[in-house]
């Protein structure tokens, strides 16, 4: 039997989709050896399995791969959206398909260790063996990680690999009040054990809890009554830094006893996801996940919320999330049942609860940053950018435009581009403005995305190939209204914008279809723009300069008798600058394709009219 080619592949696929029914229904991909590798539900079943194997523009790579590998698909039809959500959590369980977001509930315990050296060390450990004190089990890293670096800040124990056992000079944490270094003796062994033991109190009874200071004050005060200023020093030192603790757990608390919050970072089609569990009003663990292949940031939250409160763990009355999440309605309803109480999922809009999603957000960044070059700043500003412009996707890829000429003459734009929220220098491309002469700024724009479009069809220019996630104009309504006409016409989809500026020249909004989108309440996202809108300025305005200085090099030169226009542009790109120009022999002149003898004599004698001509002659004009 002949094998089928990917296309007659398709087009069974294909055809078999065309023939769903416009009801809800659950549809399970699965590859040539029968196994189901990705579960989905629909509203429509038709409307939303037909678009796997049409276009894939849209398609992130991770669907792309998926898409390759489906042999046939079966689907069950449901009686409502709600049944197809029940339907496919439990049928996700049961299969766990390759392709979709799959986070299982493998936390193992954790434990604080307090070593049986001289010196003891105070650690967070995964696996709990037989030597030392410990403390725990625990089911939160994130709380034994905290506990330990509280105690050993408080405490001043130190955090190297340094043997105690000969003195040395002490590191940086000493210097900064870190560490009472017992590396260099400045801590006499039974001082540095009763640091441990108090740690170990602190940490038993969670010491920087309101309270957690009572008896230190009333040590302090006891010492200091017996003149053991020394002592009493070290313990106000303690209750000080205890302070600090209990402050900065007051920032990571909650109006809500119970809630989570979620938030993600995106960076291309890779995507983090951090999770802060709130209990007793108090942050009591936090989680991160990094997931590949993700797309449409809606249907990112909706996927990842499923799984992550399938697989077993708590389900709580709140969900804050950091922004929309797709099918809120029926994911409420579904956690709601399966917790038998109500559950809430809530994008907050301002006040503490948009603190809490904006700080857990800003921590998704920071550890997508340690995975990607990009710093945990442009992260969240790229993602900030993206909920402000209502994109589906995070963009990774920017590109921005500009025009500038003076009083018509010298027209030409500048494009630079943004990756991942850096400039990309290689990819800044120039334009001279073809197609009119005089002033039109919307007519220059229209041009430039037209040329620019066209070699992104072409293929030829490597950067020109490049699809933007996201394009940016110099300007308000008119440049938008001038442009989205051609992209209309190329057939492309991609989120065009303006940049607003306002009386004096700084970025003040955001042009979009429907009016403009204020900015500056969205820090980093503010920032962002306003760097890319002056970077393209500066480029366009550099531009524009240098052909206007060039222009007017062409003019002086066009007064040496045999000069024209030609013959100027001529000379100026052979000698690149007016000094190398005027430094020249009349034999280097003539060399100038186009140059007679007579002329480069003439050329000579204009830059140099006091001075003898080569050879004995006298120059003339």
């Amino acid at each position: 039997m002949q094998q089928e080619t990917q296309t007659e592949r398709l087009d069974r696929l294909r055809a078999k989709a065309r023939r769903l029914p416009l009801t809800p229904g659950v549809y399970l991909m699965h590859d040539r050896t029968g196994k189901i590798i990705y579960i989905g539900k629909a509203k429509a079943l038709k409307n939303r399995v037909t678009q796997y194997f049409g276009s894939d523009t849209g398609h992130t790579e991770k669907v792309r791969q998926m898409v390759r590998r489906v042999e046939d698909f079966e689907y069950i039809l449901c009686d409502s959206e709600f049944e197809a959500l029940l339907l496919e959590s439990s049928l996700i369980k049961q299969h766990t398909p390759k392709y979709n977001i799959l986070l299982k509930d493998d936390k193992g315990y954790h434990y604080i260790k307090i070593s049986d050296d001289p010196w003891p060390r105070i650690t967070a450990e995964k696996q709990k063996t037989d030597d030392g004190v410990w403390i725990g089990p625990y089911h939160s890293g994130y709380i034994v990680r905290q506990s330990v670096d509280e105690a050993v800040k408080v405490f001043r124990l130190p955090q190297c690999n340094r043997s105690f056992a000969t003195k040395s000079k002490p590191c940086l944490n000493y210097h900064i009040g870190l560490c009472s270094a017992p590396c260099a003796g400045k801590i006499s062994h039974e001082d540095y054990l009763e640091c441990v033991r108090s740690a170990e109190a602190f940490i038993r009874t969670g010491g920087a809890q309101e309270g957690g200071t009572q008896e230190l004050r009333a040590r302090m005060e006891r010492a200091a009554e017996r003149l053991e200023f020394e002592l009493a020093a070290r313990l106000r030192d303690r209750i000080s830094a205890i302070e600090k603790i209990a402050q900065r757990q007051k920032v990571l608390a909650s109006t809500y006893e119970t809630q989570d919050v979620v938030a993600m970072a995106q960076s291309g089609e890779l995507a983090c996801f951090e999770v802060f569990l709130f209990r007793g009003a108090k942050l009591q663990d936090r989680e991160e996940f990094l997931i590949d292949g993700v797309g449409d940031k809606p249907e990112a939250r909706a996927a990842f919320l499923q799984g992550y409160y399938t697989a077993g763990r708590e389900i709580p009355p709140r969900i804050l999330l950091d922004g929309e999440a797709a099918d809120r309605t029926l994911l409420e309803r579904y956690f709601s049942e399966t917790a038998g109480r109500r559950v809430e999922l809530i994008v907050p809009q301002r006040g503490e609860q948009l603190r809490l999603a904006e700080m857990c957000r800003s921590n998704a960044a920071e550890h997508l940053a340690s995975h990607t070059r990009q710093s945990g700043r442009e992260t969240a500003a790229l993602d900030e950018l993206a909920d402000l412009l209502g994109l589906a996707k995070t963009p990774s890829y920017i590109e921005a435009y500009d025009i500038s000429n003076t009083a018509g003459q010298e027209n030409v734009a500048a494009m630079t581009v943004f990756r991942d929220g850096k400039p990309l220098r290689a990819a800044y491309k120039k334009f001279k403005i073809k197609s009119f002469s005089g002033q039109d700024d919307f007519r220059s724009m229209a041009e430039v995305l037209d040329r620019r479009l066209n070699e992104l069809e072409a293929g030829n220019d490597p950067w020109f190939s490049v699809t933007p996630d996201l394009i940016l104009l110099d300007g308000g309504k008119g440049q938008l209204s001038a442009v989205l006409p051609v992209l209309e016409h190329h057939g492309v989809s991609i989120p065009v914008f303006g940049m607003v500026k306002d009386s004096h020249h700084k970025t003040r909004a955001i042009a979009a279809s429907g009016g403009d989108i204020a900015i500056k309440s969205t820090r980093r996202a503010y920032t962002l723009v306003a760097t890319i809108q002056e970077e393209t300025h500066r480029c366009a305005i550099g531009y524009h300069r240098a052909r206007a200085g060039k222009k007017g090099l062409e003019t002086g030169l066009t007064e040496i008798p045999g000069v024209g226009v030609t013959r100027a542009r001529l000379l100026l790109k052979h000698f690149k600058t007016l000094r190398a120009l005027s430094d020249a022999t009349p034999e280097e002149l003539a060399l100038v394709p186009g140059i007679p003898q007579p002329t480069a004599k003439q050329i000579y004698a204009h830059f140099h009219p006091d001075a003898e001509a080569p050879g004995g002659e006298e120059a003339s004009n």
